[in-house]
């Protein structure tokens, strides 16, 4: 990998295991908001709400579209968790291996930025980043662009000042990281929770692939430092 200025980590499923600590309660409760602000049946809210991700990546982005939701709304009640904060956990040598690598580091995560904090700070390591840049952080055009809106990463490179080429995106999912390479960022793609949550489901084989978007492969952040 070329030398690197600025280190731009995903947040969950990356620093900490959010598939043990929210998704289930977030997925529940995004269900949840459907249901009532839709007046719709769970299985069809369920349903809207894997589609809406496919489609566009967050399911916000669908219900903003489709059905006039307004975004602040939803991610306030989607995001209440509580209990969150004893639930989260990262790996100590990962976040460890975070505070020494050389650079600028910010937090680029798709979820609202009250329960970033919220995880940051159970995590122990918010003063470890120069900033955070969440979901309320990607607006365009007064239309919300999150990960992987291409044209968002673009705007976001402009704003740090820094070549495209010298910024690394650490996440855990791969349509980020092809979004990160058509804007010409170097990419690496964290798999320690996933895999853990991929060997639960027996669905680990996919895991072991490289696509070409991939600068690499780790499975703990200390890989980083070398």
């Amino acid at each position: 990998m070329r030398p690197v200025a600025v280190w731009l980590f995903d947040l969950d499923d990356t620093l900490h295991n959010a598939s043990h600590a929210a998704f289930h309660g977030i997925d529940r409760a995004m269900t949840d908001y459907i249901v009532r602000e839709l007046e719709v049946s769970a299985a069809d809210a369920d349903e809207l709400r894997r589609r809406y991700w496919l489609r566009y990546g967050a399911t916000l982005l669908g219900l903003v579209r489709h059905h006039g939701v307004r975004a602040a709304q939803f991610l306030h009640h989607t995001h209440l968790l509580p209990g969150l904060e004893q639930r989260v956990h990262g790996h100590p040598h990962d976040l460890a291996s975070v505070q020494r690598l050389r650079g600028r580091k910010f937090i680029l995560t798709n979820a609202p930025r009250a329960y970033t904090e919220r995880v940051l700070g159970a995590l122990g390591i918010g003063r470890w980043f120069d900033g955070v840049f969440a979901i309320e952080d990607m607006h365009m055009f007064g239309h919300l662009r999150p990960k992987p809106d291409a044209r968002m990463l673009r705007r976001l490179v402009a704003r740090l000042r820094t070549p495209a080429s010298r910024c690394v995106l650490v996440e855990d999912t791969l349509v980020h990281q092809k979004a990160a390479r058509r804007v010409g960022m170097q990419t690496v793609w964290m798999q320690r929770w996933m895999r853990r949550a991929a060997a639960v489901q027996g669905r680990s084989a996919r895991h072991a692939m490289r696509p070409p978007y991939v600068d690499r492969r780790v499975r703990r952040l200390g890989d980083l430092l070398r």
